[in-house]
């Protein structure tokens, strides 16, 4: 009696995609370092437990040691301490701003798609407006109009972050909606939707069960993208001293305290400036290793 061949086993979309990227060396060795950058932050007030607004006016801009492995600040401050709170802060501004937009991005570009004549001509229209608005004068402008009236609401801490992400959020949505909306006429012409189509399935049902799952590919790619600008753009407001106040230390805010003494104390602006460089570079490899594994048109 013959034996049956072995059935070859078929890997699902998202093993290989998992598979071209660990092809990709750089991708994988940022996503090692960015992941460890997070771990501390998360972690690492666990085990460095000095306060970050405690002042020793004896150690006043120390220099790195075994007591203050980065140094302190003009007030004493150990840096290391503050490092490890304000990466919490700005990797969270990152990741909520990146969810805002492509929550954003990913609903008018699904409705400009999917729908054809004034609808997608004035969701399009609305696009290039915001894209064609001076980002950074807005956004100061924003902030000064709105941020007492969010802190008196709900606080200094939260009312500045809800109003950072918002304000970033509204501004990184465009490239996504664009994206999404040129996946979605290229799907929705292709052979699998059409046989929904003829089955019956509703337009919701067309676009929730077919074409979104098979555009998300480039849109978390996006995301990345706009992770790493997201922190650069809190980095930028606080730097010009309009994101959080000094007494909550994010890189950004560390930096901006740091500029009068670049001459005697370098050490206090090279950490938060090599957080900022190292979690931006590492978001932006992870990003082409993702470009690469989910691009079914490369041979890996």
């Amino acid at each position: 009696m013959a034996h049956a061949a072995p059935r070859a086993q078929v890997a699902s979309p998202w093993a290989e995609a998992w598979r071209r990227f660990r092809r990709h060396k750089m991708a994988v060795a940022s996503l090692a370092l960015l992941l460890l950058m997070v771990a501390a932050v998360v972690l690492g007030p666990l085990a460095w437990r000095l306060a970050i607004n405690d002042i020793d006016f004896s150690a006043r801009l120390a220099t790195p040691s075994l007591a203050h492995p980065m140094g302190t600040d003009d007030l004493g401050q150990d840096i290391l301490a503050r490092m490890l709170y304000g990466g919490r802060i700005s990797i969270a501004v990152g990741l909520a701003a990146m969810t805002m937009a492509i929550f954003v991005g990913v609903l008018v570009g699904a409705v400009a798609g999917i729908s054809r004549g004034w609808v997608d001509t004035a969701l399009m229209w609305l696009t290039d407006l915001f894209l064609s608005l001076p980002q950074l004068p807005l956004l100061l402008l924003v902030i000064y109009l709105f941020r007492d009236r969010l802190k008196a609401v709900f606080g200094t801490e939260v009312g500045v972050f809800i109003l950072i992400v918002l304000v970033i959020g509204c501004f990184r949505w465009m490239p996504v909606a664009r994206l999404v909306r040129a996946q979605f006429f290229s799907l929705r012409e292709k052979e699998f939707v059409e046989a929904a189509r003829a089955l019956g399935a509703s337009v919701p049902r067309q676009v929730l069960r077919h074409i979104l799952p098979n555009s998300l590919g480039p849109v978390i790619v996006a995301g990345t993208i706009d992770v790493a600008a997201a922190i650069i753009a809190e980095s930028t407001l606080s730097f010009l001293g309009l994101g959080f106040p000094p007494d909550i230390p994010t890189w950004g805010r560390i930096l901006f305290d740091s500029k009068d003494y670049l001459d005697i104390a370098p050490h206090w602006a090279l950490f938060p400036g090599l957080a900022i460089f190292l979690t931006v570079l590492t978001i932006n490899f992870v990003g082409d290793g993702l470009r690469d594994a989910l691009d079914p048109r490369r041979v890996m």
